[in-house]
């Protein structure tokens, strides 16, 4: 059995692998760059080695640093977790040579299927269905525009070496074409040091369906069973399930075959990933990629199956046997997986950086109603998201014995998950979880887009839902004023008089109460003569809470900012405030503070680096052109003119680092 395992990777699969490693008996080795110095994954294993500049390309995949740390150490062993090294043959190959024990597939098995190009090629062989395409490597943006129109818009283009959404773009006609190899290849050289791209055709209505496979090295290769992924933003999955709504027993049947002849062919061990696409209207699948290493989105597998995926691996790598067959491995319940994404989603999710000034994730394991809740995360409060990496914070999984019940049990896991400092994307996250079609199954790839066609503004509690929150605030205001009356009683002549008549404002709506004490908590009228009961204790301080409100049990979590209460309420934050009759008519007669015109101007929409200007100082341009280019966690995001215009100044020039809103270019 290996004795000191070397993690060559970061963040939150960092810290599973180490998990893992410490419940086996084995000891690890974590390595850093600048920017991970005080990193969470740093923090729990038991040595840690510092590898270079906070750039990947200088420190994670850095082949010989990782070599380099494996001598100072003496690990006998590489964990590669996913992304950065995980798929690379050179350095799979490396190990073998320094007689290093790689936690993964063989050096051969990663070419093959680490390289998408030839993995498609040996799927036809194997007699795996495939997508049409063009699978030959394509050189440069006017060749890639030819082989487009041969193979009919829409197409896929793609890294060879890809992953995580890097590397990939949809295009729908020859000027995306053109524009999508180009930020596939920049993309796919910074994130794994290949910038080999082909294109496909796009299937249409697709469902992105995965089957995990595990296997030994004797020769002994399983399915266990498969996880929808089609919820996707910019082919980055958002939120995964095990099982698929979608599929029959079958269909599991034949995809789950295909993906161990698959792996058979190409003498597979260890876990792996075969992805298909599959055609929600025909019921067909194709085969997409075989990913050579550990998902993201393993924690749901390892939920209904009750397998440590990890520890699998550690075991196949040490030479043993598979301890089960294909007949031993039972679906158990269902599960689902949230990313928490430093995303702003108010922002069209773009990256936020900066630091958690408040983190702190639902109680994990068995919950009281019976449903499991894991997280599984590489960061803490206090801890900073860096512009360097993948926007990932944690992963959010909840297991209950039906779809719907762990649906609602990760709706649950979501309001009572706090994150400050940064933008993120609970509240999106929480708003899929209350959708209808979302709930009933029926789901595309195309579903964020479909959903959210302009973009994500949150969802605001209708007028009934705001009665009831206002209420709420006006409890906990009254409860805060009666607070201060106690406090000033203290003080010789300073007692204070609060009335019980507010005006509360939320989420568009104004309702005037009046409050009273009631038999077990505080009665609200309003002003329509509408009347409600509020009962629950809340003090002050107190960052979450529940109230029932006329027998509806409503949970909170509590934010006072300034004079106003900032409620969470299904994941949505809801801006409360609660004024007496006079300060509210007084407010009304104070001038309205616009906002700065910045219509003439182009501002950086995310921390990122600037890698290109495409224009200069009197150039005119149109609507819909290239304008620069932001690179931010590793994904590239081209700036386009929204109408015609003339560029005024140019403020910023390739290389420069910019934060939010900060002036990139003005057009007169």
């Amino acid at each position: 059995m290996i004795s000191k395992l070397l993690i060559a990777n970061r963040g939150e699969i960092a810290c599973r692998v180490i998990k893992t490693a410490r419940k086996m008996g084995i000891k690890t080795v974590a390595v850093y760059s600048d920017a991970d110095r005080d990193a969470l994954h740093v923090k729990m294993a038991d040595e840690a080695v510092h590898i270079g500049p906070a750039p990947s390309n200088q420190s994670y995949i850095v082949i010989e640093k990782i070599l380099e740390a494996i001598r100072q150490t003496g690990a006998d062993a590489v964990h590669p977790g996913y992304g950065f090294l995980s798929e690379n043959a050179v350095f799979a190959d490396a190990l073998a040579n320094a007689g290093i024990t790689f936690v993964g597939p063989p050096v051969g098995a990663i070419q093959a299927m680490g390289d998408k190009i030839t993995s498609k090629k040996l799927a036809a062989e194997a007699g795996v269905s495939t997508v049409p395409g063009h699978m030959g490597l394509i050189e440069d943006a006017d060749e890639a525009v030819k082989i487009s129109d041969q193979i009919g818009y829409p197409v896929m283009i793609k890294a060879s070496a890809g992953g995580g959404g890097k590397g990939m773009r949809i295009a729908w006609n020859a000027e995306e074409a053109r524009e999508g190899f180009q930020s596939s290849r920049n993309e796919a050289k910074n994130s794994f040091g290949d910038d080999r791209i082909f294109i496909e055709k796009f299937v249409t209505e697709p469902r992105h369906i995965e089957i995990q496979v595990l296997g030994d090295k004797h020769g002994n290769v399983l399915y266990l069973g498969e996880r929808e992924c089609s919820i996707q933003r910019r082919n980055q999955k958002v939120i995964e399930e095990a099982p698929s709504p979608f599929l029959d027993p079958a269909t599991r049947k034949a995809m789950g075959e295909q993906a161990v002849a698959l792996a058979k062919a190409v003498g597979y061990h260890s876990a792996g990933t075969v992805e298909f696409i599959v055609d929600g209207k025909q019921n067909k699948f194709y085969f997409l990629e075989m990913n050579t290493r550990l998902q993201v989105e393993h924690p749901v597998t390892e939920l209904i199956t009750g397998l440590d995926l990890v520890e699998q691996m550690i075991r196949v790598a040490s030479g043993e046997k598979l301890s089960f067959g294909q007949d031993d491995v039972k679906l158990n319940g269902w599960a689902i997986e949230s990313r928490l994404y430093a995303e702003d989603p108010y922002r069209n999710f773009l990256p936020s950086i900066g630091r958690l000034t408040r983190y702190h994730p639902p109680v994990e394991g068995k919950q009281d109603d019976g449903t499991i809740v894991r997280n599984d995360t590489g960061v803490y409060e206090g801890g900073e998201i860096s512009m360097y990496y993948d926007p990932m914070i944690a992963k959010l999984c909840t297991w209950a014995p039906d779809r719907l019940t762990a649906i609602d049990a990760m709706s649950k896991a979501l309001d009572n998950f706090q994150v400050e400092g940064i933008g993120h994307n609970l509240p999106f996250l929480s708003a899929v979880m209350q959708q209808e079609r979302f709930r009933s199954g029926k789901i595309t790839t195309a579903y964020i887009a479909e959903e959210f066609k302009d973009g994500f503004t949150g969802v605001a509690p209708d007028a009934a839902s705001a009665r009831k929150l206002a209420a709420i605030a006006a409890v906990i205001n009254q409860t805060l004023q009666d607070r201060a009356v106690q406090i000033s009683g203290t003080i010789g002549n300073h007692q204070r008089k609060v009335g019980k008549d507010w005006i509360v404002t939320l989420a568009g709506f104004e309702f005037p109460v009046t409050l009273s004490t009631g038999v077990d908590g505080m009665a609200v009228a309003f002003a329509d003569n509408g009347k409600c009961a509020v009962t629950g204790g809340w003090l002050p301080g107190q960052l979450h809470s529940v109230f029932h409100v006329d027998g509806e049990t409503i949970g909170v979590k509590i934010n006072l900012v300034g004079a106003a209460v900032r409620l969470r309420w299904r994941g949505m934050d809801v801006v409360a405030r609660t004024r007496s009759p006079r300060v509210a008519e007084l407010a009304k007669l104070m001038p309205e503070k616009l906002p700065p015109d910045t219509s003439k101007m182009l501002l950086c929409p995310m921390p990122g680096v600037i890698t290109s200007v495409a224009v200069k100082e009197g150039d005119q341009v149109e609507a819909g052109q290239a304008l620069a280019t932001v690179e931010a966690m590793k994904m590239e995001n081209i700036l386009k003119a929204e109408k015609r215009s003339v560029v005024k100044k140019v403020a910023v020039k390739a290389g420069d680092s910019l934060a939010v809103d900060e002036l990139i270019m003005e057009f007169e």
